[in-house]
């Protein structure tokens, strides 16, 4: 299934660096407010699953009337399909960081994306909102949306707690990161600021790293000369006495600069 998509839809290049972060929270959690804040301050590519099968649903095709029905009905689309949709929209963007909005929800879903687009995460950003806070903003947000009633709301909301834990139980630790969804639009961008600042920072801090590694020449010789045997990170910018070889093998014998 998965070389299938790829055939049809393409696949990114081989070492691109792509950052993933996917959005998680109830329906009227804010997801959608929150992740335009991060595009704008960011310059994430934000991709709403919901949006994509919205659209999809609006395609006068079988596979359209299908999206469809299942939405309206509350119940949730093939994972194979949102994966695809995904990854269309990813490779048509020309972006290399992405916001995933609610997906994935659950563990099939989870392991549909990591056999086709298999990218790992940064975190999951998640918005908690209770439950009653939910059904208030969706009952009068009076979005015309198929799947905005009464009835269609309360079966997402058992259909999105019980998944979202399933799904939080199989992350790495470290990977989530939570947010109180119940204050106000600007107060809850203070809490996300925070956090993106953060990967912002660790993202400089790599690429520092990797220029001066880069741009080191002991360490591009030692490299060639040593058939593979790096130089470790902590050992750039430190002045060699001497450099042996032996069977392969280098053996530094370092003093600090200057």
């Amino acid at each position: 299934m998965a070389d299938a998509i790829k055939s049809q839809v393409g696949s990114f290049p081989p070492g691109k660096k792509i950052t993933v972060v996917f959005v998680l929270g109830g329906p009227g959690s804010g997801k959608g407010t929150q992740c335009s804040n991060i595009v704008k301050q960011f310059g994430f590519t934000h991709l709403s699953a919901g949006d994509l099968l919205r659209e999809e649903a609006k395609s006068d095709t079988e596979q359209g009337t299908m999206v469809k029905n299942l939405m309206h009905e509350g119940k949730l689309v093939p994972p194979e399909l949102i994966v695809k949709l995904l990854l269309k929209a990813m490779l048509q963007s020309g972006n290399d960081k992405f916001l995933v909005d609610g997906f994935p929800r659950n563990e099939e879903n989870r392991q549909a994306y990591e056999s086709v687009i298999g990218i790992e995460p940064e975190f999951v950003l998640f918005i908690d909102c209770p439950k009653e806070e939910l059904e208030r903003r969706i009952l009068h947000r009076n979005q015309g949306r198929d799947d905005d009633n009464i009835d269609t709301i309360r079966k997402r909301f058992e259909l999105s707690r019980s998944q979202l834990y399933l799904l939080f139980s199989t992350m790495r630790k470290g990977k989530l990161r939570k947010v109180d969804g119940a204050k106000s639009p600007d107060a809850v961008f203070e809490d996300v600021k925070a956090i993106f600042a953060q990967l912002n920072t660790q993202a400089n801090q790599g690429s520092s790293v990797s220029s001066r590694v880069q741009s080191n020449p002991l360490k591009r010789f030692v490299d060639l000369v040593c058939g593979g045997e790096k130089l470790s990170d902590e050992m750039v910018g430190l002045n060699p006495c001497v450099v042996l070889v032996h069977s392969g093998v280098c053996t530094s014998l370092l003093s600090p600069q200057g």
